[in-house]
């Protein structure tokens, strides 16, 4: 008899660089194309998740939230750079991250962003605060503990463009605008295929 077929499922992982107070700060402390990072748990991009701003025009509150493409700092953004890489999981795990998910979502109001962490990554010193992530804390929170990724290191150092050193694939790199504004009535997975065939091949992440 053969072996027992796990079943896969994908999870993906959006970087973006906006041109918002924090996204400037983090950039010119670190250098990085990426400045934050967005969850999403299907391939439409309808169920991303992250932390930022509560409204579109306050940078100083800070939450969990549901983002999407054509709304707030990223509706506003003239130009989005930005990738999406497709990780593979087996099913169990992919099913033990969501139920991280369904933890933040049904206590969304208690979660709030993380300023302290913030400060101190930059100037790479450790903190824990409970019940405040970072954007890339809390995707590394959520693969970390359902075993999918483990970077050895405090949440709070975990940088948006680490996670271009996962064993993935980069499904788009780009603009996002052009995603989230051409042919906006048309699935999201269906642009990002229709723009590779335009531009390139699918590419692994490293």
């Amino acid at each position: 008899m053969g072996g027992r077929v796990l079943e896969k499922a994908y999870l993906y992982i959006v970087l973006t660089r906006t041109n918002t107070m924090i996204s400037r700060l983090i950039h010119l402390f670190t250098r990085d194309d990426y400045t934050h990072a967005a969850l999403s748990f299907d391939k439409d991009l309808e169920e991303m998740y992250s932390f930022g701003r509560r409204t579109t025009y306050n940078p100083f509150v800070g939450r969990f939230k549901q983002e999407r493409l054509n709304e707030g700092i990223y509706k506003i953004s003239r130009k989005l750079p930005g990738v999406i890489v497709e990780i593979e999981v087996p099913k169990e795990r992919y099913n033990e991250a969501r139920e991280l998910l369904e933890e933040f979502i049904a206590n969304s109001s208690r979660y709030k962003y993380n300023y302290r962490g913030l400060i101190y990554g930059i100037f790479k010193k450790p903190t824990t605060a409970k019940d405040r992530f970072l954007c890339s804390q809390f995707v590394y929170y959520i693969l970390y503990n359902s075993g999918i990724v483990d970077f050895q290191r405090p949440s709070n150092l975990v940088r948006p463009q680490d996670f271009l050193n996962l064993d993935g694939r980069v499904v788009f790199q780009g603009d996002l605008k052009e995603l989230a504004e051409d042919q906006p009535h048309m699935p999201l997975r269906i642009r990002v295929i229709n723009w590779c065939r335009e531009h390139r091949p699918f590419r692994k992440v490293s």
